[in-house]
């Protein structure tokens, strides 16, 4: 990890630069694929799963046998975890529910508002070398609770044509029936347009690589609703000498396996606390079985050595980290100043990975600095909310002189009108009662 004292604040955002690709290199391939699947539609698909996938499958829909045989081969202790999980996911998103807000605003002038499940929902599963089953009740679970009435499956399958058991078991316990063997561009563009074998939906979620990023953007462009730009996976710690070195190294080295452009940052005030950190790291490194991915992830970070809290607490919020851990003596300046994160770890004894999979907060959240404008996935993602309104006459006599002005004013003399019509049949019956 490479230590940067003291920067100046006009190199922070060049020092900051997330370690990916730039847009423009990966935009031209998921066009490529998008305008395939939508020609080509499950021709296209098989295609694709052989070409990144290495695999042809005579099917891309998971059987049943398949899913009861997966249910089967999960561990028991594996199983009460998962559980204990997604009893803890329920109740943080349950109670995120809220009722009808409803106001008079006006005599005669009702107005609420309600909220509404989206049908049709999208859940994108990352496989490969860390089959993220963990995401399947993070976004399952919500949606189960908001009400949507339709999940789809996305995972890649691996070379032998399976998904892992845990993903199959996870997705059974959260009542999806419907799993599909299909992973990366070609999944995203699937479910945009829809194919015999996998639904049009109308909102997907889930993260991905940076190609299944820019995939989920593209859809918007065809009408597609997605929870939130998720790539590469980032942490960035704050931390002093009352923290500890060791669980610091853990944390870091935690996001640093999700991937090579996975980026994790060490912000301090000591900088002995960084020195002790980096060995720790290094230590840690040499134990860990995803040691090569960990390793590239570890060379794209770095350490800001800085004079103070304050202007800790500037960097932090322009990075806009995915994931935030404080472990300072100034632990509520830090709480109380963030703006900018996707979500927040307090305290030595409170690991991101316990975010990951089982305090109950969600763990899908926004990455690339954009947590400056998105939140994470919550109970909200998976709803709409309809506005309604009521107006008696006696409301439309208190409003109605103001829609008239402001609708002339605009030019738009058939909105005036609409008003108008309705004031004269009310002053008419009010002069004949």
């Amino acid at each position: 990890m490479n230590i940067i004292e003291t920067p100046d604040r006009s190199q922070w955002e060049l020092l900051l630069k997330r370690p990916t690709k730039s847009l423009a290199t990966i935009e031209h391939t998921v066009e490529q694929i998008f305008e395939d699947v939508q020609r080509n539609s499950d021709e296209a698909i098989k295609k694709y799963t052989l070409l990144f996938d290495g695999v042809t499958l005579e099917s891309n829909l998971v059987p049943k046998q398949e899913k009861e045989a997966a249910c089967n081969t999960v561990p028991g202790k594996l199983k009460t975890a998962i559980n204990l999980a997604k009893t803890n996911i329920e109740a943080f998103h349950k109670a995120q529910k809220t009722t009808k807000v409803l106001v008079e605003t006006l005599p005669g002038v009702t107005c609420w508002q309600e909220k509404r499940p989206i049908e049709k929902i999208g859940l994108y599963i990352p496989g490969g070398t860390a089959p993220l089953f963990s995401t399947v009740l993070m976004l399952a679970v919500p949606a189960q609770i908001a009400g949507c009435k339709e999940l789809v499956l996305c995972t890649p399958p691996n070379k032998s044509g399976s998904i892992a058991n845990e993903i199959l078991y996870t997705a059974n316990l959260c009542g999806i029936d419907r799993i599909i063997k299909v992973g990366g561009i070609q999944a995203i563009a699937g479910m945009t347009f829809g194919t015999d074998i996998i639904p049009q939906v109308y909102k997907i979620f889930g993260p991905g690589n940076q190609y299944v990023t820019v995939a989920k953007q593209l859809s918007t462009k065809y009408g597609m609703a997605i929870d939130m730009p998720a790539g590469p996976s980032e942490l960035l710690v704050v931390a002093d000498d009352t923290a500890n070195a060791t669980y610091v190294a853990s944390d870091l080295l935690s996001q640093a396996e999700h991937g090579a452009d996975s980026q994790v940052i060490l912000v301090s005030t000591s900088k002995s606390f960084i020195n002790k950190v980096i060995k720790e790291v290094e230590s840690q490194l040499e134990q860990l079985p995803r040691k090569s991915i960990a390793e590239k992830a570890i060379a794209n970070s770095k350490c800001f050595l800085l004079k103070s809290d304050e202007e800790a607490m500037d960097l932090i919020n322009m990075y806009a980290p995915e994931h935030l851990i404080i472990c300072s003596e100034n632990e509520d300046f830090y709480v109380n100043g963030i703006n900018n994160a996707g979500s927040v770890f307090i305290g030595n004894y409170t690991p991101e990975s316990a975010g990951d999979y089982a305090s109950g907060t969600n763990h899908t959240l926004p990455t690339n600095g954009f947590s400056k404008a998105y939140s994470g996935v919550n109970l909200d993602s998976f709803t709409k909310s309809i506005t309604y309104q009521r107006i008696t006459p006696e409301g439309l006599l208190g409003i109605g002189e103001s829609v008239e002005l402001m609708a002339e004013a605009e030019g738009l003399q058939a909105h005036k009108n609409a008003v108008s019509i309705r004031l004269k049949d009310i002053h008419k019956k009010a002069k004949t009662a």
